[in-house]
């Protein structure tokens, strides 16, 4: 079996899906199933890039309602302006092997909100890439185009978006909602996503 996920990197709520996924797959000694993470570029889907304070405020958000653990340094002002260039790199680790590409996917997500890292500096994606033995060259645009495209195709809602051999389901972890001043609301719905992976990991 194999896990996909289609997801943009600077979105908070598929770091708290992705994260989950590699954890359960490592408590359940699972390492044979690969998780492959591939561009859901929100940028070119929605036409403008991720508005760093929206990104900050539903990462807060996050940390105070769901995710204690996770979005320990996240920085308005150094926030990304894209995401284009990093998910090329993690395009390029996957086309290298798929530990490299796992790995990717989370140092690049764990740069952005747990370090305050600006991932879309050119000194800062070089140095995570020469960390797993890439060049910054390695990177390429199309690649991220593609899985746009493949995403397209298969359907896609958002990021996140999981699937496996058998089934597909839209960010699973959390339920999503606003309250009638606009405040984000969430709540982690832990079953959605544990059945998918159960059936995922068997």
């Amino acid at each position: 079996m194999t896990i996909e996920v289609f997801a943009d990197i600077w979105c908070p709520f598929a770091h708290v899906g992705i994260h989950e996924t590699f954890t359960q797959r490592a408590r359940k000694g699972r390492a044979s199933v690969e998780i492959i993470v591939r561009a859901w570029p929100l940028e070119l889907v929605n036409g403008a890039p991720m508005d760093p304070h929206k990104a900050c405020a539903n990462a807060a958000a996050l940390r105070e309602q769901v995710a204690p653990d996770l979005f320990t340094h996240v920085d308005a002002a150094n926030f990304p302006t894209t995401t284009i260039r990093a998910m090329a790199l993690v395009a390029a680790g996957y086309r290298r092997d798929n530990p490299t590409g796992e790995a990717l996917s989370l140092a690049l997500r764990d740069a952005l909100f747990e370090e305050g890292r600006n991932i879309a500096d050119v000194e800062v994606l070089a140095d995570i890439a020469q960390r797993y033995g890439l060049d910054l060259g390695d990177a390429v645009v199309s690649d991220v185009i593609a899985d746009w495209h493949a995403g397209q195709g298969m359907g896609v809602q958002g990021s996140p978006h999981f699937f496996n051999a058998r089934r597909n389901i839209f960010c699973p972890v959390l339920d999503i909602a606003r309250d009638s001043h606009g405040t984000l609301q969430l709540r982690r719905v832990q079953d959605a996503l544990d059945e998918f992976l159960d059936e995922s990991l068997s």
